[in-house]
Formats: structure tokens, C-alpha cells, sequence
């Protein structure tokens, strides 16, 4: 179920930056800052920027490897196993 996000008007945010950038950290969800009533821009930790830069990341390699896959280009699980397995075998 989506979760109804948090919502600070952007006067409350210059009143109280530190409180608001506070919240954000601890709740790990991102914050909707608003102006005259809209929504203006959205604050999240930078850890939880990090964690959504590496999620990106990881969905778009994932989706390139499906572009090589389907354009005949890619690996098949069993050969990139393979040379996993003769990767780690020990001498």
C-alpha cells in the first residue's frame, strides 16, 4: 500500500531547516516540500539519494543486459556460470 508522504510547506522549511532535514534522516522517506499550495520539490537523506543512485544503476544494467540478450548478444546463465565456477576453482 502506498504510504502518503510526508508534506512540509516550504515557509515551514525555512523557519526550521535543520528539524526538517532532522526528519528526513530519521525516517529514511522523502519529504514534499510545497510552495503556494504544490508540490515544488521533494528532500531525501543523502544516504537514501545513495541508495536510489545504486538502485538505478543496478536497473539499468539489468535492463541493457535484457537489449543484449534479446539483440543476440548476451550469455546464457549456464556459460556465465561456467566461468564463474572456473573463476573460483582452487588451485
Amino acid at each position: 500500500m502506498t504510504r502518503v508522504p510526508d508534506i512540509v510547506p516550504v515557509t515551514d522549511l525555512r523557519k526550521d531547516a535543520a528539524a526538517v532535514l532532522e526528519r528526513a534522516r530519521k525516517t529514511r522517506e522523502p519529504i514534499v516540500i510545497t510552495q503556494r499550495g504544490r508540490a515544488a520539490a521533494v528532500l531525501i537523506s543523502v544516504a537514501e539519494y545513495e541508495r536510489s543512485c545504486e538502485a538505478r544503476e543496478i536497473l539499468e544494467l539489468l535492463a541493457r543486459g535484457e537489449r543484449e540478450i534479446a539483440a543476440g548478444r548476451g550469455h546464457s546463465l549456464k556459460a556465465v556460470l561456467s566461468d564463474v565456477d572456473e573463476l573460483l576453482e582452487l588451485p
